[in-house]
Protein backbone atom coordinates (compact mmCIF):
# COMPACT_ATOMS: atom_id res chain seq x y z
CA UNK A 1 0.00 0.00 0.00
CA UNK A 2 0.97 3.52 -1.20
CA UNK A 3 1.61 6.71 1.11
CA UNK A 4 -1.58 8.24 -0.21
CA UNK A 5 -3.74 5.23 -0.31
CA UNK A 6 -2.27 5.16 3.68
CA UNK A 7 -3.29 8.90 3.74
CA UNK A 8 -6.59 8.45 2.64
CA UNK A 9 -7.73 5.32 5.12
CA UNK A 10 -6.35 7.79 7.68
CA UNK A 11 -8.26 10.74 6.79
CA UNK A 12 -11.59 8.66 6.66
CA UNK A 13 -10.92 7.45 10.37
CA UNK A 14 -10.84 10.57 11.62
CA UNK A 15 -13.76 11.74 9.30
CA UNK A 16 -15.82 8.90 10.30
CA UNK A 17 -14.32 8.04 14.03
CA UNK A 18 -13.89 4.52 13.26
CA UNK A 19 -11.95 2.40 11.56
CA UNK A 20 -14.98 -0.33 10.95
CA UNK A 21 -16.87 2.61 9.41
CA UNK A 22 -13.89 3.81 7.22
CA UNK A 23 -13.08 0.11 6.36
CA UNK A 24 -16.74 -0.16 5.11
CA UNK A 25 -16.58 3.11 3.24
CA UNK A 26 -13.42 2.24 1.24
CA UNK A 27 -13.57 -1.43 0.29
CA UNK A 28 -10.65 -3.15 2.86
CA UNK A 29 -11.12 -5.35 5.14
CA UNK A 30 -11.06 -3.93 8.69
CA UNK A 31 -7.28 -5.81 9.29
CA UNK A 32 -6.08 -4.10 6.02
CA UNK A 33 -7.06 -0.44 7.73
CA UNK A 34 -5.62 -1.49 10.84
CA UNK A 35 -2.24 -2.89 9.81
CA UNK A 36 -1.73 0.45 7.40
CA UNK A 37 -2.34 2.72 10.61
CA UNK A 38 0.24 0.68 12.14
CA UNK A 39 2.89 1.05 9.65
CA UNK A 40 1.72 4.85 9.27
CA UNK A 41 2.59 5.77 12.60
CA UNK A 42 5.66 3.38 12.83
CA UNK A 43 7.13 4.90 9.67
CA UNK A 44 6.58 8.47 11.25
CA UNK A 45 7.26 7.81 14.85
CA UNK A 46 4.34 9.75 16.36
CA UNK A 47 0.72 8.21 17.55
CA UNK A 48 -1.86 9.47 15.28
CA UNK A 49 -5.29 8.08 16.68
CA UNK A 50 -6.45 7.30 20.32
CA UNK A 51 -8.36 4.68 20.28
CA UNK A 52 -11.47 4.15 23.63
CA UNK A 53 -14.41 1.74 23.41
CA UNK A 54 -16.69 4.36 21.57
CA UNK A 55 -14.81 6.17 19.09
CA UNK A 56 -11.49 6.81 17.33
CA UNK A 57 -9.96 10.67 17.43
CA UNK A 58 -7.09 11.91 16.45
CA UNK A 59 -3.96 12.99 18.98
CA UNK A 60 -3.09 16.67 18.10
CA UNK A 61 -0.61 15.21 15.85
CA UNK A 62 -3.00 13.36 14.50
CA UNK A 63 -5.20 16.37 13.95
CA UNK A 64 -1.89 18.40 12.46
CA UNK A 65 -1.18 15.48 10.20
CA UNK A 66 -4.89 15.21 9.34
CA UNK A 67 -4.87 18.58 7.92
CA UNK A 68 -2.09 18.20 5.94
CA UNK A 69 -3.16 15.12 4.27
CA UNK A 70 -6.60 16.90 3.40
CA UNK A 71 -4.67 19.61 1.64
CA UNK A 72 -2.48 16.80 -0.32
CA UNK A 73 -5.06 14.38 -0.75
CA UNK A 74 -7.22 17.56 -2.36
CA UNK A 75 -3.99 18.91 -4.78
CA UNK A 76 -3.30 14.72 -5.91
CA UNK A 77 -7.12 14.92 -6.92
CA UNK A 78 -6.92 17.90 -9.00
CA UNK A 79 -3.93 16.88 -10.32
CA UNK A 80 -4.79 13.80 -11.99
CA UNK A 81 -8.21 15.34 -12.99
CA UNK A 82 -6.17 17.72 -14.92
CA UNK A 83 -4.14 14.91 -16.89
CA UNK A 84 -6.64 12.01 -17.14
CA UNK A 85 -10.28 11.33 -18.36
CA UNK A 86 -11.45 12.00 -14.96
CA UNK A 87 -11.77 15.82 -15.88
CA UNK A 88 -14.00 14.23 -18.65
CA UNK A 89 -15.65 11.59 -17.26
CA UNK A 90 -15.84 12.05 -13.51
CA UNK A 91 -16.06 8.21 -11.40
CA UNK A 92 -16.86 7.29 -8.37
CA UNK A 93 -19.18 7.33 -5.38
CA UNK A 94 -20.92 10.77 -4.74
CA UNK A 95 -22.64 11.29 -1.39
CA UNK A 96 -25.20 13.84 -1.36
CA UNK A 97 -27.99 15.31 0.70
CA UNK A 98 -30.92 17.14 -0.64
CA UNK A 99 -33.33 19.33 0.75
CA UNK A 100 -36.30 16.63 0.67
CA UNK A 101 -39.30 18.84 -1.13
CA UNK A 102 -36.37 20.73 -3.20
CA UNK A 103 -34.88 17.68 -4.36
CA UNK A 104 -38.63 15.69 -4.68
CA UNK A 105 -39.56 18.94 -6.98
CA UNK A 106 -36.57 19.75 -9.30
CA UNK A 107 -34.32 16.63 -9.23
CA UNK A 108 -35.62 13.55 -8.76
CA UNK A 109 -37.68 13.92 -11.95
CA UNK A 110 -34.84 14.57 -13.65
CA UNK A 111 -32.42 12.43 -12.22
CA UNK A 112 -31.63 9.98 -14.88
CA UNK A 113 -30.04 12.67 -16.96
CA UNK A 114 -27.26 13.15 -14.89
CA UNK A 115 -26.85 9.75 -14.39
CA UNK A 116 -26.67 9.33 -18.28
CA UNK A 117 -24.09 12.26 -18.61
CA UNK A 118 -22.02 10.99 -15.99
CA UNK A 119 -22.47 7.26 -16.08
CA UNK A 120 -19.33 6.06 -14.36
CA UNK A 121 -20.38 8.24 -10.76
CA UNK A 122 -22.20 6.54 -8.54
CA UNK A 123 -24.69 8.61 -6.33
CA UNK A 124 -25.73 7.93 -3.16
CA UNK A 125 -28.78 10.22 -1.81
CA UNK A 126 -29.79 11.46 1.37
CA UNK A 127 -32.88 13.31 1.74
CA UNK A 128 -34.29 15.41 4.66
CA UNK A 129 -33.50 18.86 6.40
CA UNK A 130 -31.50 17.98 9.36
CA UNK A 131 -28.28 19.47 9.70
CA UNK A 132 -25.58 17.19 8.13
CA UNK A 133 -21.85 16.95 9.72
CA UNK A 134 -20.60 16.30 5.78
CA UNK A 135 -17.26 16.10 7.16
CA UNK A 136 -17.77 13.13 9.97
CA UNK A 137 -20.65 11.72 8.07
CA UNK A 138 -18.72 11.26 4.61
CA UNK A 139 -21.12 13.58 2.46
CA UNK A 140 -19.78 15.27 -0.03
CA UNK A 141 -22.04 18.40 -0.53
CA UNK A 142 -25.56 18.75 0.45
CA UNK A 143 -28.82 21.35 -1.07
CA UNK A 144 -30.13 23.50 1.49
CA UNK A 145 -32.89 26.41 1.94
CA UNK A 146 -32.42 29.93 3.86
CA UNK A 147 -29.28 31.39 4.71
CA UNK A 148 -26.06 29.98 6.04
CA UNK A 149 -24.51 30.64 9.11
CA UNK A 150 -21.60 27.66 8.76
CA UNK A 151 -18.39 29.77 7.33
CA UNK A 152 -16.54 26.53 6.79
CA UNK A 153 -18.43 25.49 4.14
CA UNK A 154 -18.18 26.45 0.69
CA UNK A 155 -21.38 27.81 -0.39
CA UNK A 156 -22.63 28.29 -4.05
CA UNK A 157 -25.83 29.75 -4.72
CA UNK A 158 -28.18 28.41 -6.89
CA UNK A 159 -31.41 30.00 -6.87
CA UNK A 160 -33.63 32.37 -4.98
CA UNK A 161 -36.67 30.95 -3.87
CA UNK A 162 -40.19 33.59 -3.95
CA UNK A 163 -42.33 33.43 -1.21
CA UNK A 164 -46.12 33.88 -1.05
CA UNK A 165 -48.82 33.76 1.51
CA UNK A 166 -51.91 31.93 0.82
CA UNK A 167 -55.08 30.49 2.28
CA UNK A 168 -57.81 28.06 1.15
CA UNK A 169 -61.28 29.80 -0.20
CA UNK A 170 -63.01 28.58 2.35
CA UNK A 171 -60.84 30.01 4.91
CA UNK A 172 -61.02 33.40 3.26
CA UNK A 173 -64.95 32.84 2.83
CA UNK A 174 -65.32 32.59 6.83
CA UNK A 175 -62.16 35.23 8.49
CA UNK A 176 -61.90 37.47 5.62
CA UNK A 177 -58.99 38.49 3.39
CA UNK A 178 -56.44 40.66 4.89
CA UNK A 179 -54.69 43.32 3.13
CA UNK A 180 -52.40 45.15 5.86
CA UNK A 181 -50.77 43.92 8.62
CA UNK A 182 -52.99 45.50 10.88
CA UNK A 183 -56.01 43.30 9.70
CA UNK A 184 -53.85 39.90 10.51
CA UNK A 185 -55.07 40.40 13.81
CA UNK A 186 -57.61 37.66 14.50
CA UNK A 187 -56.40 35.24 12.03
CA UNK A 188 -54.71 31.86 12.34
CA UNK A 189 -52.09 30.18 10.83
CA UNK A 190 -51.08 26.48 10.22
CA UNK A 191 -47.29 26.81 11.94
CA UNK A 192 -44.52 25.28 10.62
CA UNK A 193 -41.72 24.02 13.26
CA UNK A 194 -38.19 22.84 12.77
CA UNK A 195 -37.19 19.57 13.82
CA UNK A 196 -33.82 20.47 14.96
CA UNK A 197 -35.30 23.16 17.64
CA UNK A 198 -38.42 22.56 17.45
CA UNK A 199 -38.96 26.63 16.95
CA UNK A 200 -41.68 27.86 15.18
CA UNK A 201 -40.94 30.03 11.88
CA UNK A 202 -42.61 33.49 11.67
CA UNK A 203 -44.27 34.94 8.56
CA UNK A 204 -42.25 37.48 7.28
CA UNK A 205 -43.62 40.80 5.58
CA UNK A 206 -41.64 43.43 3.63
CA UNK A 207 -43.42 46.81 4.28
CA UNK A 208 -41.63 50.37 3.37
CA UNK A 209 -37.99 48.40 3.38
CA UNK A 210 -38.35 46.76 6.27
CA UNK A 211 -39.02 43.10 6.97
CA UNK A 212 -41.64 42.27 9.79
CA UNK A 213 -42.01 39.02 11.17
CA UNK A 214 -45.42 37.85 12.78
CA UNK A 215 -46.41 34.94 14.89
CA UNK A 216 -49.90 33.95 14.25
CA UNK A 217 -51.57 31.75 16.21
CA UNK A 218 -52.99 28.03 15.09
CA UNK A 219 -54.89 24.72 15.60
CA UNK A 220 -51.78 23.04 14.08
CA UNK A 221 -48.45 23.48 13.76
CA UNK A 222 -46.46 20.73 11.14
CA UNK A 223 -42.96 19.99 10.68
CA UNK A 224 -43.46 18.63 7.23
CA UNK A 225 -44.09 20.37 4.27
CA UNK A 226 -46.76 18.38 2.76
CA UNK A 227 -48.53 18.70 5.82
CA UNK A 228 -48.27 22.45 5.77
CA UNK A 229 -50.01 22.33 2.23
CA UNK A 230 -52.50 19.67 3.22
CA UNK A 231 -53.80 21.76 6.11
CA UNK A 232 -54.08 25.17 4.35
CA UNK A 233 -55.91 23.58 1.47
CA UNK A 234 -58.41 22.05 4.42
CA UNK A 235 -58.74 25.90 5.83
CA UNK A 236 -57.08 25.67 9.22
CA UNK A 237 -55.32 28.90 8.22
CA UNK A 238 -52.83 31.25 6.83
CA UNK A 239 -49.17 29.28 5.01
CA UNK A 240 -46.25 31.08 3.88
CA UNK A 241 -43.94 28.93 1.23
CA UNK A 242 -41.88 29.11 -1.47
CA UNK A 243 -44.32 29.72 -5.41
CA UNK A 244 -42.53 26.78 -6.58
CA UNK A 245 -44.79 24.61 -4.16
CA UNK A 246 -48.16 26.25 -4.82
CA UNK A 247 -48.33 26.88 -8.20
CA UNK A 248 -50.32 23.97 -8.93
CA UNK A 249 -53.03 24.81 -5.88
CA UNK A 250 -53.19 28.45 -6.93
CA UNK A 251 -53.64 27.49 -11.02
CA UNK A 252 -56.53 24.73 -9.49
CA UNK A 253 -58.32 27.53 -7.21
CA UNK A 254 -57.27 25.65 -4.13
CA UNK A 255 -55.31 28.58 -2.78
CA UNK A 256 -55.61 31.98 -2.89
CA UNK A 257 -52.72 34.60 -2.65
CA UNK A 258 -53.04 37.30 0.19
CA UNK A 259 -50.46 40.11 0.86
CA UNK A 260 -49.37 39.94 -2.43
CA UNK A 261 -47.43 43.50 -2.09
CA UNK A 262 -45.85 42.42 1.13
CA UNK A 263 -44.14 39.37 0.06
CA UNK A 264 -40.95 38.84 1.71
CA UNK A 265 -37.58 38.54 0.48
CA UNK A 266 -36.73 35.46 -1.83
CA UNK A 267 -35.47 32.68 0.12
CA UNK A 268 -31.84 31.38 -0.97
CA UNK A 269 -30.76 27.89 -2.10
CA UNK A 270 -27.05 26.94 -2.13
CA UNK A 271 -24.96 23.63 -2.36
CA UNK A 272 -22.36 23.51 0.19
CA UNK A 273 -19.67 20.83 0.51
CA UNK A 274 -16.24 21.10 2.59
CA UNK A 275 -13.37 22.88 1.75
CA UNK A 276 -11.69 19.61 0.94
CA UNK A 277 -13.88 18.51 -1.67
CA UNK A 278 -13.78 21.65 -3.62
CA UNK A 279 -11.32 20.60 -6.03
CA UNK A 280 -13.62 16.84 -6.85
CA UNK A 281 -14.77 16.84 -10.58
CA UNK A 282 -17.37 15.01 -9.14
CA UNK A 283 -18.59 17.45 -6.85
CA UNK A 284 -17.87 19.86 -9.70
CA UNK A 285 -20.51 18.60 -12.22
CA UNK A 286 -22.90 17.96 -9.93
CA UNK A 287 -23.19 21.22 -8.62
CA UNK A 288 -22.71 22.74 -11.98
CA UNK A 289 -25.90 20.13 -12.94
CA UNK A 290 -28.13 21.40 -10.32
CA UNK A 291 -27.51 25.03 -10.69
CA UNK A 292 -28.54 24.34 -14.16
CA UNK A 293 -31.65 22.95 -12.97
CA UNK A 294 -32.79 26.07 -11.15
CA UNK A 295 -31.65 27.94 -13.86
CA UNK A 296 -33.50 26.49 -16.42
CA UNK A 297 -36.80 26.76 -13.77
CA UNK A 298 -36.57 30.30 -13.02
Amino acid sequence: MDRFDAMRIFTRIVELRSFTQAAHDLGYPKATVTHAIKQLEARLHVRLLQRTTRQVTPTLDGDAYYQRCVRLLADLEETESVFTSAARQPAGKLRVDLHATLAMHFVMPVLDQFCARHPLIELEIGMGDRLVDLVREGVDCVLRVGELGDSSMVARRVALLEQMTCASPAYLAAHGTPRTLAELAGHRAVNFFSAQTGKTWPFDFKAGGQVHSVLLPGTVSVNNADAYHACCRAGMGLIQAPRYHLEQALAAGELVEVLADLRPDPVPVSVLYPHLRQLSPRVRVFADWVAGLFAQAA
